[in-house]
């Protein structure tokens, strides 16, 4: 007789069939819309600067200045498969990886990482 009235009061707990609210959709709206947000702003823009920066690492050729990551300035002396030689002063050439320069300078910031100015007294 137990078994019978637990099994009516399961019957009345449980909700008809069918009368879920709004199912999975109201879910799934706001959280496509986080990660299509989530992508615009942040990997987007990323994966664009990594493309720009490839770019500029594969056009870099000999006689271009150049700045590395850790901030010595040069220009190309030789270029191999994934090591740039830069001259930094007369007789002096340095080994990078490739991935070590972080900029290839144009005209007017090499005049200028070539001449500082003077220090005002």
């Amino acid at each position: 007789m137990n078994l019978l009235l637990l099994s009516k009061l399961l019957q009345d707990a449980a909700p008809p069939a069918g009368s879920a609210k709004g199912g999975g959709l109201g879910f799934l709206v706001p959280t496509l819309l986080i990660i299509a947000i989530f992508y615009v702003v942040l990997i987007m823009p990323e994966r664009r600067k990594q493309k720009e920066r490839k770019a500029m690492i594969d056009a870099m050729k000999k006689g271009d200045k150049v700045m590395t990551s850790s901030g010595i300035y040069g220009s190309v002396a030789q270029i191999q498969e994934e090591v740039v030689t830069l001259q930094v002063a007369d007789g002096v050439r340095l080994r990078f990886n490739r991935a070590a320069v972080q900029t290839v300078l144009d005209d007017e910031k090499a005049d200028k990482a070539e001449k500082p100015e003077a220090a005002q007294i």
